[in-house]
């Protein structure tokens, strides 16, 4: 049908076409080859040559002779001559009189140009039409709809919406009171942790429409579209009463507005943000419409969204955690054949996954369970893919690799999970592997960090020293001329630790208490000290971490020796090693 629609303008353009040519034939078939004299078209009166003639409008006769051949003539404006002509059977045509032909032929024409230019000016208005408006994923009420028993973990923000359900289930007991609905909810955390279930939820709890859309929907290129779509999709919310508007990565048009970047600043954006913010204040708590907006960075938002009448409440969505993170395993493998399962221990050893990462996990072992035919996922399923969800698949094929390069990668790993077990003890080193994977590491040490609301700084220190294991090792094993490239990964994760110490988290000496971030253009006078005082603490852990290894190279060897056998270590063949050398 749509397709239909898009080929409807080539029907009067192909009439128009045809048309032209008809009209262009009767105009110009009918014209005469040559020109003859007037005493000379006599002459073929006399002899009853002729078979046709045409008095033409510009003032000329075409005659048509039996013969087929045609000629043209002036025309005298005789009286009689018509007359004449009749009385030796000749057929007359008048060009001022329009034959009915060149009539139809001239309507169709006119026709199919009034419909071109009909067709092109509809399809413009519905182009435009089609930029201003916004396709919004509209749920509308549903019994199978998410409700917050579908979202496991994230109470305190269950807790805090519960005051929005309520709102929008029974206004009138809060109007009793003199309380106003919240008009706006921020939910902020880290990508994966359940916002957008959250905000699905409280529609589902109200029963209440619920539309979804992106922050990136409303960036245009055109100036003004994104502020019109804001408008359409209030105004599609009011058109149906209580409602739930979820926007999603509001920071795409939320920024915080001025500032160094003034001058080149973004039109539609701020156009866009401003009918937000006029579009939040023009409704009231009567419509019953709340407005659920997310986002990873609380920080970058405009102040006038964060104020109390736009976006009343902030609600952080944090990581799961230990009971959280059972919950949310206990409901993804619900639906699930699974036994022998343990997981507590699951949730243990998934520290700091957020849910999606959880549910990636889980739905992993679904899919090796059935790729072997299992009956139901066990617990090797599920470790089986916690190594894929951290490290990627195994290689299968490693017969190409060198023995020297298997030698390297097993002193490295075992240098990382020598440092683990003696300066961070609280941490669980869980595996230890040579064999590559799809994500590009040559082997890996899988090691579980224990819950933490924060690290401290004996802590950053030791699990810097953890990261530069694998390169001290290489060093003190083949020396200096011969480390590798292995280390790359371990040092980005060095030097941001080291930097979000002494600039963020007020831990170093060049700064002081002050956080670099806050300090706006005056930050570039620090630039050089920071990365200087940066050096200086890795390098200096960075021989500690040697000393530390040289002091217990028999567990070095026997780790990596052990490594080289098997390839694969785990928890229960590192901590024997471990122990029975320490």
């Amino acid at each position: 049908m749509n397709k239909l629609k898009k080929n409807i303008i080539w029907i009067p353009i192909a009439t128009a076409i045809i048309s032209t040519l008809v009209l262009v034939y009767l105009s110009f078939g009918q014209k005469a080859n040559y020109n003859k004299q007037y005493s000379l078209f006599l002459q073929d009166i006399t002899d009853n040559n002729i078979s046709k003639v045409i008095f033409n409008n510009d003032a000329n006769l075409t005659v048509f002779l039996k013969n087929g051949s045609k000629y043209s003539t002036s025309n005298p404006n005789s009286p009689t001559l018509k007359e004449d002509l009749l009385k030796n059977n000749i057929e007359i045509l008048d060009e001022k009189v329009s034959s009915p032909s060149k009539t139809i032929t001239s309507v169709m024409l006119l026709t199919s140009i009034i419909s071109i230019v009909f067709i092109s000016l509809n399809k413009k208005n519905l182009g435009s039409s089609k930029i201003s408006n916004l396709d919004v994923k509209d749920f509308s009420v549903d019994e199978n709809a998410l409700n917050f028993n579908s979202v496991a973990g994230n109470e305190e923000a269950k807790e805090s919406l519960m005051d929005v359900v309520d709102f929008l289930k029974n206004p009138d007991k809060y109007k009793e009171y003199g309380a106003r609905m919240p008009k706006g909810v921020i939910l902020y955390g880290s990508p994966g942790t359940g916002k957008t279930l959250l905000a699905k939820a409280v529609a589902g709890e109200a029963k209440v429409p619920f539309y979804a859309l992106s922050g990136s929907d409303f960036v245009q290129v055109y100036v003004g579209v994104g502020a019109a779509r804001i408008r359409n999709l209030f105004k599609k919310a009011k058109a149906h009463g209580k409602a739930v508007i979820f926007i999603d990565e509001i920071d795409a048009i939320g920024k915080k507005r001025g500032g160094s970047n003034a001058s080149s600043g973004n039109d539609e954006r701020d156009q866009t943000l401003n009918a937000l913010l006029t579009e939040m204040s023009g409704f009231g708590e009567k419509e019953g419409i709340v407005v659920i907006a997310a986002t990873n960075r609380l920080d970058t938002l405009d102040s006038a969204l964060l104020r109390p009448g736009r976006f009343d409440r902030h609600i952080e969505v944090s990581l799961p955690d230990l009971a959280a993170r059972e919950k949310i395993i206990s409901l993804h493998l619900k639906n699930k054949p699974h036994n022998e399962i343990n997981i507590k221990d699951i949730a243990r050893k998934t520290a700091y996954f957020s849910g999606a990462k959880l549910e990636s996990l889980i739905n992993e072992a679904a899919i090796i369970a059935a790729k072997e035919n299992s009956l139901s996922l066990n617990e090797g399923h599920i470790n089986k893919a916690f190594s894929i969800v951290l490290a990627g698949y195994e290689k299968k094929e490693r017969s190409h690799y060198l023995e020297e390069d298997r030698l390297l990668t097993s002193y490295h790993e075992a240098g990382h999970a020598l440092l683990s077990l003696i300066k961070t003890p609280e941490d669980t080193v869980s595996k230890i592997t040579i064999i590559p994977t799809t994500k590009g590491a040559g082997g890996y040490t899988l090691t579980i960090p224990k819950d933490s609301s924060y690290q401290r700084l004996d802590y950053l220190k030791n699990r810097i020293m953890v990261l530069l294991g694998g390169r001290a090792a290489e060093e003190l094993i083949f020396g200096k001329d011969k480390i590798s490239t292995g280390a790359e990964g371990d040092l980005s994760k060095t030097t941001e630790i080291a930097l979000s110490m002494i600039s963020e988290y007020g831990m170093g000496n060049t700064l002081g208490l002050l956080k670099l971030s806050s300090l706006g253009q005056l930050s570039n006078s620090y630039g050089n000290p920071v990365v200087e005082e940066c050096r200086e603490l890795i390098n200096s852990l960075y021989k500690e971490t040697i000393t530390i290894l040289i002091e217990n190279r028999k567990i070095l060897d026997k780790i990596a020796n052990e490594l080289l056998d098997k390839e694969t270590l785990d928890k229960e063949e590192i901590y024997t090693i471990y122990n029975i050398f320490k």
